[in-house]
């Protein structure tokens, strides 16, 4: 193709629970397998937030990690949410998620100011939220089958006009209560899914990287033969109802709509 892609990866030494960094390795792999050029730069603590990238990327961390990130991240506020108005991408699972939201509060009730990125609260709460999901998400651009592992103790509550990523058909999602399993607005992603989960669902994987390349517009993208990853996800999903007591039917569905 020809292209460049330019990705910023966020606070990587501390939110990277759970495998998150594999997201990173397969937006990465998928870009150069189709002849793309991809450029990685990474911004944590005290840095100043890259401007003019394509795609901005945050994972999961735990609440000491988050604690310092949601104090740093405050600075950059006002730069990302004019990024992500531009088209930038932006994907963040977890702790990355809850900053995206207005605020979260922990255990001990202390009230973290989010980034405001998403209208969405999470206190946190307990039991932990902990197992295989299967959900079923719905974008703008086609939707698809979406599975991953959780490990939350948050629960998420989306605004009125927040649309949620996927809807759950095995496990908790954002709170286990309404159904819902992360969120979107515009080209801003949130999920609770690990795995990670990017390289379990490439579907999801190629979106943000036609999201980012077209800057909010989608571009096409040659197909990959996503063989091994169609074979990940399909167990991953049964494993996912199986935890439920419910047998997974004989195929999964396929994503709508490729970029």
């Amino acid at each position: 193709m020809g292209a460049r892609l330019r990705i910023c990866h966020l606070y990587p030494e501390l939110l990277g629970l759970y495998g998150d960094g594999g997201n990173l390795l397969c937006l990465v792999s998928r870009a150069r397998w189709r002849g793309l050029e991809v450029d990685v730069e990474e911004a944590s603590l005290g840095d100043t937030l890259p401007s003019g990238r394509d795609l901005y990327l945050l994972g999961g961390g735990q609440d000491r990690q988050q604690r310092a990130v949601f104090a740093d991240a405050l600075r950059t506020k006002a730069g990302l949410a004019e990024e992500a108005a531009r088209g930038a991408v932006v994907f963040a699972v977890c702790a990355g998620y809850q900053l995206l939201g207005e605020f979260y509060v922990t255990a001990a009730g202390e009230e973290l100011p989010g980034l405001g990125l998403l209208h969405a609260t999470t206190l946190a709460g307990s039991p932990r939220l902990i197992g295989d999901v299967y959900a079923e998400a719905s974008t703008p651009w086609g939707g698809g089958p979406l599975v991953g592992f959780e490990n939350h103790g948050g629960r998420t509550r989306l605004g009125p006009e927040l649309s949620p990523l996927a809807r759950v058909i095995a496990g908790a999602g954002n709170n286990g209560e309404d159904g819902t399993e992360g969120a979107l607005a515009g080209t801003v992603f949130g999920t609770y899914l690990h795995g990670p989960v990017l390289p379990k669902n490439p579907w999801l994987a190629d979106l943000l990287l036609s999201l980012a390349l077209g800057r909010g517009e989608p571009v096409p993208l040659d197909p990959l033969p996503d063989r091994e990853e169609a074979s990940a996800a399909t167990r991953a999903r049964a494993l996912a109802l199986a935890r439920r007591g419910r047998k997974a039917p004989a195929a999964p569905s396929r994503p709508t709509r490729r970029p």
